[in-house]
């Protein structure tokens, strides 16, 4: 049974974020390929943000990272099994090729990667630019805003 929800509510009193709407609704789907491998994502500060991928079985060179045009692509292949002449019982820890992609917001900038315990941990950082943050409006000003 899934249960659908909307965040239409939440943006009623929001201009030009229906984008992150559709981007919640999206994340909030159960699509089949998305469930492997597991991942999280983490929020740790108003600016930081890190995406935990379970890349159990993989190494460093099994791994890649790609960001064009606003996605970030996280691709692991499968390796070679160097363990010739080895006769698998039971092989539980899935090595199978996977590939997920992420839709960064603006403004969000990948700052590195590190594997450790079989954890993918993608570190990610909001970077506005000066022209981009607020700025404040006089009212009544010397100047006419318009021309």
């Amino acid at each position: 049974m899934t249960t659908a929800f909307s965040l239409a509510p939440l943006f009623r009193n929001s201009v030009g974020f229906d984008r992150f709407n559709d981007l919640f609704e999206a994340a909030a789907r159960n699509e089949a390929g998305s469930s492997y491998p597991p991942y999280n994502v983490e929020k740790h500060g108003d600016d930081q943000y890190r995406i935990v991928v379970a890349a159990a079985g993989f190494q460093e060179q099994d791994l890649d990272l790609q960001v064009e045009k606003g996605v970030l692509t996280v691709i692991g292949g499968k390796r070679d099994n160097s363990s010739e002449g080895v006769t698998f019982l039971h092989q539980g820890i899935a090595q199978r090729a996977f590939k997920l992609s992420f839709r960064l917001a603006d403004h969000i900038e990948v700052k590195g990667a590190g594997l450790a315990n079989g954890l993918l941990s993608i570190e990610l950082l909001r970077v506005v630019p000066e022209e981009a943050k607020a700025k404040r409006i006089p009212i009544n000003g010397e100047k006419p805003a318009l021309n």
